[in-house]
């Protein structure tokens, strides 16, 4: 991804379901002018989801994705299905589009409550408008209905208008560390370049740090760990916050003054996505496993692993260090995360930098559904450094939870509270 280019987990994802042969595809192919998706008199065609990070006018930057036929049969349509409501998890607006020839059916109705049980926002499409003569085309009703012809165009204007009207909007006050910070202070952003680094480039929260730094009209100062004692020598002044990586977080402590307010990139994503609370309360269960717990460690992107890997390798062994337990552990990446959560111990997700907050609350939610405790990555290695308390000093109801040294089980009481 370039440094001009918006990454697909903070676009507006808009997600297009159906019954086969309601003309969902055709559909997605009006509102976007192109031929995303195939298009055939063949029922259940779409076998897959298909997604595309494209602009669309009114709304800006989006990922479009077409869904499978809900109603689809037999075993691999049941696989079909499941992967489209794993596409609830991560869509902001969901398209339902009904063969207007033919009105709501029962699956229509289902696809319905469940938007409504996600509490999602949602826009019903009658297609085929150009099959039925008394077809009020491109008129809005009861803000979410409206009739179109993919066929012809008509109402697709007006679709993609309805559809700009629910998107989400962006929160100016939603940022990754902006509301920390203020005009002229010095931020130090610790940036460690090993084996596991991407070449050549800085991974996203690093990047997305650097511009709320310079957005919040602040100075970053980015540097690796090991000239971080030579950064702060050199500043001439104190700087008013320090961000880690994660992994260095045993180091970089031992460098920065205690009155410096320390965090890590980790902690910043949980806080932006919307799961810190959560992932601090849920970290007790760290010091609670024992022998043969399984523990889930969960990312949200895939990618090439290297021989000393954070997610397989380092987090793993350290967990074994820091417990002293024989534990069996998992792993899952990508949109492959469980719906069966029940057999893990503790779940160890990543930031999320790649997935929609929705997509990372759902599977929050899912793990409280089942009273499975979730946390990430950095808040698990600033657990076993000794660090956790220190880092979530300038985020109050977080602190709270570990300043006092909560236990286990009070934590699990947060967790649900």
């Amino acid at each position: 991804m370039g440094l001009n280019e918006l990454t697909s987990a903070e676009r507006v994802h808009i997600a297009f379901f159906g019954c086969r042969n309601a003309g969902k595809s055709s559909v997605v192919n009006a509102v976007t002018g192109q031929d995303l998706a195939v298009v055939s008199d063949v029922a259940g065609t779409t076998t897959d989801p298909v997604q595309k990070a494209m602009e669309l006018l009114p709304l800006g930057p989006v990922v479009i994705i077409d869904t499978p036929g809900f109603d689809d049969e037999g075993m691999l349509g049941a696989k079909r299905v499941r992967r489209t409501r794993l596409i609830l998890g991560r869509a902001d607006v969901a398209v339902l589009v009904v063969d207007g020839t033919r009105g709501m059916s029962e699956t229509d109705r289902a696809l319905e409550a469940m938007f409504k049980e996600r509490d999602l926002p949602y826009v019903l499409v009658y297609n085929k408008a150009d099959l039925v003569a008394d077809a009020t085309t491109g008129q809005v009703a009861d803000d979410r209905e409206i009739w179109v012809s993919a066929l012809s165009g008509e109402g697709i204007h007006e679709l993609k208008e309805l559809i700009g009207r629910l998107a989400p909007k962006d929160d100016p006050d939603h940022r990754l560390l902006a509301d920390l910070i203020a005009p002229g202070d010095f931020v130090v952003l610790v940036c460690p370049i090993d084996e596991s680094a991407p070449k050549g480039r800085m991974i996203l929260p690093q990047q997305m740090g650097i511009r709320d730094v310079l957005d919040a009209g602040a100075m970053p100062v980015v540097c690796r760990e090991k000239e971080l004692g030579l950064v702060l020598e050199r500043l001439g002044e104190t700087p008013s916050l320090v961000v880690t990586d994660s992994q260095a977080f045993s180091i970089v402590r031992q460098l920065v003054p205690e009155e410096v307010p320390l965090t890590s990139f980790s902690i910043l994503m949980a806080r932006y996505k919307g799961f810190l609370r959560t992932a601090v309360a849920g970290v007790a269960a760290v010091d609670e496993l024992r022998d043969g717990d399984v523990v889930l460690m969960a990312e949200g992107c895939t990618h090439h692993r290297q021989c000393n890997d954070i997610g397989t390798v380092k987090i793993p062994r350290w967990l074994r260090e820091h417990t002293g337990a024989d534990l069996t552990i998992e792993t899952c990446t990508g949109r492959d995360f469980p719906e069966d959560l029940s057999r893990y111990a503790l779940v160890v997700h990543c930031g999320g930098c790649m997935l929609t907050e929705r997509d990372v609350a759902d599977r929050m939610h899912r793990a409280e559904a089942q009273d499975v405790p979730f946390t990430n990555y950095g808040i698990a290695i600033a657990q076993m450094t000794g660090t956790l308390e220190r880092s979530l000093r300038m985020f109050p109801r977080e602190h709270a939870l570990v300043s006092a040294g909560v236990p286990a089980e009070a934590a699990g009481e947060a967790r649900h509270g």
